[in-house]
Order: structure tokens, then sequence, then C-alpha cells
């Protein structure tokens, strides 16, 4: 037997009951989590893991087996987690983000989420009154294929906010379905495009403030403003959120890469991409719920009132929810 097979061979025996036991360890701290582990087994833990990655480190050289070295790679990784990772479950992890995280993350960006608000809004308030002033402008915004246009009449306009959809409330599943994937789509793509100085965010914002203010001029025309109102933001408050909050996770990562600082771009941009993400991460779960809003509660509210007790309902918690401050950020503060 030569040298190297030898030294392989008692480098592996001499070691591999000490692989056991952290192997052991780590299977316990995965289905039971780090409290699972009693005193022993922690202060064991991150010693036996040293050692391991000082293993790893000799069986590249030494070791003939290349089994080992996948062994104590994956082993190395599973450990890592536990000795430097998150200590925290996966239910612990989810109710954080919406007990702090993400609402922290929104707050942080209030000037690229009023950046966002005003390429939204400045853009239908532009488009709403040049259709005030010349209706030709709706066609420019539109095209022909919305029967809801400056040709319809004040009764045609009106059947369109107050369907009785009752008779379909099993097709409403699959209508809010929809609704989610075009509108996720859109967010996403606002956020995607933000590394390009978040130029192409502001215009798909705007673009998507033209449309709205463009079909809002056509409502108001007939004197139907204030049932438009109701009927749009009933989940309108949530989803035009949503997309603000989109765009603020763009204008985020483009703000990043044009002025990066004493950083590098890279480093910049993945700095802004920690908060823009949960950013993101949230507003893909407000479209989430417009979509319910918009596929049940559009379609089988027809109450004025109703609609507008939720729109403002809806408004309300939103604020509250990401700019009141919590009771650990008084207490900071004090």
């Amino acid at each position: 037997m030569s040298d190297r097979v030898m030294k392989s061979y008692r480098f592996r025996e001499e070691r591999e009951a000490d692989w056991s036991e952290l192997d052991r360890i780590v299977q316990q701290a995965e289905k039971r989590g780090v409290d699972g582990l009693t005193d022993q087994e922690l202060e064991q833990l991150p010693h036996l893991y040293r050692q391991a990655v000082s293993s790893l480190s000799v069986a590249r050289t030494i070791s003939l087996d290349q089994n080992v070295i996948a062994y104590l790679e994956t082993l190395c990784a599973r450990a890592y987690f536990f000795v430097y990772g998150t200590r925290s479950r996966m239910s612990e992890r989810i109710a954080q983000f919406f007990a702090r995280d993400w609402a922290a993350a929104v707050s942080a960006a209030k000037g690229p989420t009023l950046l966002a608000f005003l390429c939204l809004f400045g853009g239908a308030l532009l488009a709403f009154f040049l259709t005030l002033s010349d209706n030709e402008w709706y066609w420019t915004f539109h095209g022909g294929w919305d029967s809801r246009n400056p040709n319809a009449t004040y009764a045609e306009l009106r059947a369109t906010l107050y369907e009785d959809r009752s008779d379909i409330v099993d097709m409403l599943g699959a209508f809010a379905a929809q609704l989610f994937s075009h509108n996720s789509g859109i967010a996403i793509f606002a956020f995607a495009l933000g590394f390009a100085f978040g130029a192409p965010t502001a215009i798909l914002l705007i673009y998507n403030g033209v449309y709205l203010g463009s079909f809002y001029a056509v409502f108001w025309q007939k004197g139907l403003g204030y049932e438009l109102t109701g009927w749009l933001f009933i989940h309108g408050v949530t989803e035009l959120f949503a997309v603000i909050l989109a765009g603020a996770a763009g204008f985020m990562i483009g703000g990043a890469v044009a002025f990066p600082g004493r950083k590098t771009r890279m480093e910049s941009m993945r700095d802004a991409g920690d908060t823009a993400a949960m950013v993101i991460i949230g507003a893909v779960i407000m479209l989430f719920l417009a979509a319910l809003l918009e596929g049940f509660g559009r379609q089988l509210i027809n109450d004025d009132v109703t609609r507008y007790v939720i729109a403002g309902t809806t408004l309300i918690f939103w604020f509250g929810y990401f700019y009141l401050p919590r009771r650990g950020e008084i207490d900071r503060r004090d």
C-alpha cells in the first residue's frame, strides 16, 4: 500500500467519529431547530464545525476518495447555517417580515415612493385634462377596443359600474387570478427596469397614469365621477399603492446605479437591493389582495357607500401599517 493511500485511510479513520457526531447534531437541528439541541450539543457544534472545515481543507490535498470530499463539503455547508446563519424558523421569519421588515423597508423609501406617486398621478392628471379639452386624446391613449369611450352614452357607461355578477360567482376566482397575474407582471417589470437609472420605470408609471386619467375623464364628462371613483378605488387603493411601491423599488435600484457614492455600482446596487426586495415582495402580496377585491368585491358590491367605506378603510390601513411608528421604534427614540 502506497504512503499516500495510507495517509488517506488514517485521515478518515481518525476523524470519522467527529464527522458523524457533527452530522447527528445537524440532523437534530434540522428536525427540531436549534432550540431542540441540548446545552452540550450547542457547545460541541462550533467546535465540530471548525474541525470539519479543517478536515475538508486537508482532504482536498491528501484524500483519494472524492466521496469523502463531497460528504465534507455538504456537511460543512449544512453546519454553517446553524453556526453562522439565521437561527429563526421559517414561520418566525414570515412573522417578522409582516410585523417589521416590510413596513420598515417601505418607510425607509419615502423619497422613491413620492417620486413614483408623482409619475403615476402626474401622468393621470395630464391625460385627464387633455381628454377633457379634446376627446381625440382619448383615442391616442387607448385605441378603439374599449366600449367605455367618449361615444358611449350616460346609460351605457353607468351600466358598466353596476353590473350584477352574482350569477357567475364560480368564474370570479379565475378572473381574480388573471388580474393578479397581469398586475404583478407590471409591478415586477417596473422593478426590474430600475437598473437602467430608473428611466424605464418612470415611463411605465407615467404610461399607466395616462391610461387611468383618460379613462377617468370619459366618466367625468358624463357626470359619473363619483360613481367611478367608488367602483375604481374599492380595489384601486391597494392596487395603485402596490404599483407605486413597485416603482419605488425600481427607483431605489436606479438611484443606486446612478449615484453609487464611494461604492462600486455593483456594491451600491446590492445594498439597495436588500431593501428593494422587501418592498417588491410586499407589493406583490398587495396585488394579490387587490385582485381579490377587484375580482369579487367590485363585481358583487354595487352600493356606492359600501365601496367608499372599503376604499377608505384600506387607505387608512396601508398608511397606518407602513408609516405609523412601531412600539420598538418609539422606545429607541426615547
